[in-house]
């Protein structure tokens, strides 16, 4: 007989880990384990939802006529939603969690798991933190913190803690005692017959244990959840620092151009500072991580309207299909491209030439982005480390070896692999005096219907 309630009760402790396992399964429960400081609607929606979940092992139980013991997890779920949420959520979901037990006959139970959730609540609060309750430790853990003598707080409120759940047990088993069947239901009560010391340990340690298990799970979803939010705040100001490295040059070149401009051709002048300050506004106010092509292809027309000021005999080509001008693609993917055909392409190349930006929906729906130049093309042994990082974009201030500095095509490859994990593609090819073209392939993403932009979901950024 001692075998089969120790079963009984290892059985429970499996019901405990999955219920909880279960509950982090729900996004909104999820939020729920999130917040620390909640409203009293939410507080009303925390108990509701754990309600449901403990209430029906309750019911369940009591339709089985206590066939099911084991999926009984009243008092512990009363006492953990407590220590969750506080005395309000405590309550509140001792008293629903009750209710098929009222309805058995067993008018204590009410009584018991609403202290049992206040009792949570008053843990909650005599907490040295909020943090501390998700740290509670097992008591050999605590106690061999608390001998240690580092911090006796953690250790301390952990036995505590430890100490109030061992106690709603024993409240259990003597209203069990009091009131008879009648009063709660109690395994102790139920076995009073078997009721060696041995089990009584046993039935205690699986209240414990029970009580503890839910806060360990629910605490490794918490940490899993605080590490995305953390990467993915990580990527966004990745990707906002590797998206505004525009090449310091362009700038100190475009003021010397005004500034030469000024007395020979005013006008020009003008128009090339309105230029600018296009699209050092567009720098200044961006902040979505995706735009639609329309929008970067207007911006390379400003830039090259600068450029065009220095290069006399440089001509851009666009040759985009219509379908492709509302998808989306990352900000400022075009700019590098264009300065790197002027800067390594076509600056050197005495007759000038052409830059040619093209773009086409393919059969399977992708979108596919060409940059060529006509220009002198790129040595085969630079070629082969284009997607290497330099000093610069390491966030170094050595210049590099290669003679490179600014933005290189490794940032632009970093940017869409932060972006779309491995649903892209980005290639450079080059042959010596036929110029170089940069191709990248990009799943297509349109606007919403309501015309707002959208930014990657944490799925897009490679995260969880």
């Amino acid at each position: 007989m001692l075998d089969q309630h120790l079963i009984i009760l290892m059985v429970k402790l499996a019901v405990a880990a999955s219920l909880a396992s279960v509950l982090t399964r729900s996004g909104r429960f999820n939020e729920m384990l999130m917040r620390e400081e909640r409203t009293l609607m939410q507080r009303v929606q925390m108990a509701v939802v754990s309600a449901f979940i403990f209430g029906a092992g309750v019911a369940a139980r009591v339709m089985t006529r206590d066939a099911y013991q084991a999926v009984d997890l009243g008092l512990e779920g009363s006492l953990v939603v407590g220590m969750l949420g506080g005395y309000v959520t405590g309550l509140l979901a001792g008293v629903l969690i009750s209710i098929p037990a009222m309805l058995n006959g067993e008018l204590m139970s009410m009584v018991l798991l609403a202290a049992a959730g206040v009792l949570g609540g008053l843990l909650r609060d005599i907490a040295p933190d909020r943090e501390s309750i998700w740290r509670l430790t097992f008591p050999d853990q605590a106690l061999f913190r608390l001998l240690r003598k580092r911090d006796l707080r953690p250790a301390a409120f952990s036995l505590l803690c430890m100490l109030a759940i061992l106690s709603a047990e024993l409240l259990r088993s003597l209203l069990a005692r009091f009131f008879g069947p009648r009063g709660v239901f109690s395994l102790q009560d139920k076995w009073m017959h078997d009721n060696s010391a041995g089990l009584i340990a046993a039935i205690y340690a699986t209240t414990l244990l029970a009580t503890m298990l839910p806060l360990k799970i629910w605490n490794t979803k918490r940490y899993e959840r605080q590490l995305e939010l953390q990467q993915l705040s990580l990527n966004e100001a990745r990707l906002l620092a590797l998206s505004r490295q525009i090449n310091p040059h362009f700038l100190f070149n475009t003021l010397n151009s005004v500034a030469s401009l000024i007395r020979q051709n005013p006008n020009q002048a003008r128009e090339v500072v309105y230029k600018l300050s296009k699209i050092l506004r567009r720098l200044l106010r961006q902040m979505d991580n995706l735009t639609p092509l329309r929008e970067e292809l207007s911006f390379i027309d400003d830039y090259l309207a600068i450029e065009m000021v220095r290069f006399d005999k440089l001509h851009f080509v666009k040759e985009i299909d219509p379908a492709t001008m509302d998808l989306l693609v990352p900000s400022m993917l075009l700019q590098p491209l264009v300065e790197n055909c002027i800067r390594h392409g076509l600056a050197s190349k005495v007759e000038g030439g052409t830059i040619r930006v093209r773009s086409r929906l393919s059969e399977d729906g992708r979108l596919h982005i060409h940059v060529e130049d006509d220009g002198v093309g790129i040595p085969e042994g630079r070629l082969s480390h284009l997607f290497e990082k330099t000093n610069l974009e390491k966030g170094g201030l050595e210049k590099p070896s290669n003679g490179e500095q600014g933005i290189g095509v490794s940032n632009i490859d970093e940017r869409l692999q932060v972006l779309y994990g491995t649903d892209y593609k980005m290639w450079v090819d080059s042959r010596i005096g036929d110029g170089t073209t940069t191709g990248i392939e990009l799943p297509s993403q349109s606007l919403p219907a309501n015309g707002t932009k959208t930014t990657p979901s944490t799925e897009a950024l490679g995260v969880g």
